[in-house]
């Protein structure tokens, strides 16, 4: 499994229905709000053959609300 986190910047106003259809789409395992330059941070797993790019073009730049990611590539967890 590969493991990433993308933290989120919402349109004004949007973030928690943001957070919301992120939980509704079930693919996450954590949301959280955050304070600072976003508003958003998420923790993904995904299978080792699926490409991060593609799984965030298609599931997370597609959700409502979302003005700009930053994904956050993990190697080891300690």
């Amino acid at each position: 499994m590969q493991c990433f986190f993308v933290e989120f910047q919402c349109k004004l106003g949007e973030a928690y229905a943001v957070a919301d259809e992120i939980a509704n789409r079930e693919i996450a395992s954590e949301v959280y709000s955050v304070s600072g330059q976003f508003d958003l941070l998420a923790k993904f797993y995904i299978e080792d053959d699926v490409d991060i790019g593609r799984f965030v073009a298609d599931n997370i730049h597609t959700v409502p609300g979302v003005e700009r990611t930053h994904t956050i590539l993990t190697f080891k967890a300690f």
